[in-house]
């Protein structure tokens, strides 16, 4: 059985572009057999990204709400904080000292925030602190401390498991093999969404429709995707948004019949309304589940902790043989 690894940092509420992206996926993924699921909420890593604590502690309620709200079985997974390991930090320090600064210097986030300096004509490190700077080493301890086979990432994540696999090597080739080398899986059915305004759904472009949000803010947030100047009775394109998201929640029946309604010339406004209705029909389960978590969020946080009972031990088996192979030991035996 193969060990996977996913994280998701509380930086954001979820949409229905992370969902269909990133969360429905890792949910499905999770139910096989020949796999061992390990989830955790990088709260850690969000701490770059979020103005106070009081945001911090909102969101990682929120995004652990929201993945057991999508159906997620923390009895067949192991699903947990990473605060809740202190090991992983103890390991994070660890590596940091076998890791070349000149492989920071190739992260992604950090050569970005050189680059929008320059161009703006600030000092290259401006507003770049330690924590942009180390990202991926912290990345790196989640997976390597709990000695995971594959990391399922999008392409463009696909740097940080890159990053881990040199650092685990740099660590190997230096104490021994204790740590296990870690690959990418790409899972190449991850869905992209159109946003509101026909780019890809990101809460960078502000163009989201929020998974959890009542049914009048839905309705309100579908009425303001953008559409062109076609009138009732006109053909509408069937590549439009509107139809695009449609067929994420449609049958094959409701498929076809909405491909001919907007090919007779279905109006924008009934177009979507029929979105609304289809897109409500599907979350409403989950938003009931969602608001049940998020009240009774004792039920959750005992998951939370369980998770955290069954991950760490494993943890802390690996930081006792690190600790040993680089000298950290009981001299006075």
């Amino acid at each position: 059985m193969k060990r996977y690894l996913t994280g998701i940092k509380p930086t954001g509420y979820m949409h229905l572009g992370n969902y269909f992206g990133a969360v429905k996926p890792a949910i499905e993924f999770s139910k096989r057999d020949d796999i061992d699921a390990f989830y955790f909420i990088a709260d850690y890593h969000a701490l770059n990204m979020l103005p106070n604590g009081a945001e911090m502690t909102d969101l990682t309620k929120h995004i652990a709400c929201a993945w057991l709200a999508c159906g997620l079985d923390p009895n067949k997974v192991c699903f947990y904080r990473q605060s809740d390991i202190p090991e992983i930090f103890e390991l994070n320090w660890i590596l940091c000292n076998v890791t070349p600064k000149g492989l920071m210097n190739r992260a992604h986030a950090y050569k970005a925030a050189v680059e929008a300096n320059a161009a703006e004509g600030r000092d290259q490190d401006d507003r770049v602190n330690m924590g942009l700077y180390n990202y991926p080493i912290l990345m790196a301890a989640d997976i390597l401390a709990v000695s995971a086979d594959y990391v399922p990432v999008g392409l463009d994540q696909k740097q940080h498991v890159e990053m881990a696999r040199d650092i685990c090597t740099y660590f190997n080739n230096k104490y021994g093999k204790i740590l296990k080398t870690p690959d990418v899986y790409i899972d190449t059915n991850c869905a992209t969404l159109a946003g509101l305004d026909g780019r890809k759904m990101s809460k960078s472009y502000n163009n989201t429709i929020q998974l959890f949000c009542d049914e009048s803010t839905l309705r309100k947030t579908i009425n303001k995707i953008v559409t062109d100047s076609r009138m009732p009775g006109e053909p509408k394109p069937l590549d439009c948004t509107i139809n695009k998201l449609y067929k994420l929640f449609a049958t094959e029946e409701e498929k076809v019949a909405f491909d001919k309604a907007l090919s007779e010339g279905l109006g924008w406004g009934d177009a979507k309304k029929q979105l609304y209705e289809i897109i409500n029909r599907y979350i409403s389960p989950m938003r009931d589940r969602y608001n049940y978590y998020m009240q009774h969020f004792d039920e959750v946080e005992a998951m939370l902790r369980a998770g955290a009972a069954k991950v760490r031990p494993i943890v802390q088996d690996l930081l006792s043989r690190i600790r040993h192979a680089i000298g950290v030991v009981d001299i006075s035996k």
